[in-house]
């Protein structure tokens, strides 16, 4: 079987052969020493869904694209999500005034 990996920035596709018993582990080992660049920053997706390292080949269909993306690292969250939504209580009270005749 052939697979496909692109990375998302689209700079480069690699036809990689594979049997039905490869690992996904081991096409990362593979895509990794092409691309030069660290295992741990390397995430296989395939249909939009992340790929487990020990899942192997034999579920995909040939000639399947394998999406290769980056680690994306996290912004800092302003302000705290625990009083989100809870107006209620910051908004002082008002007393009625009775209307004028």
């Amino acid at each position: 079987a052939v697979v496909s990996t692109q990375s998302t920035g689209g700079t480069s596709t690699h036809a990689v052969n594979v049997e039905p018993s490869t690992t996904v582990s081991e096409i990362r080992k593979r895509i990794c020493t092409i691309e030069q660049v660290s295992e741990d920053d390397l995430y296989l997706h395939y249909g939009g869904l992340p790929l487990d390292d020990d899942m192997s080949f034999e579920a995909l269909p040939d000639l399947a694209t394998i999406v290769a993306s980056g680690k994306l690292l996290g912004g800092k969250v302003h302000g705290s999500l625990a009083r989100a939504g809870k107006v209620k209580g910051q908004t002082p009270k008002v007393a009625k005034e009775e209307d004028k005749k």
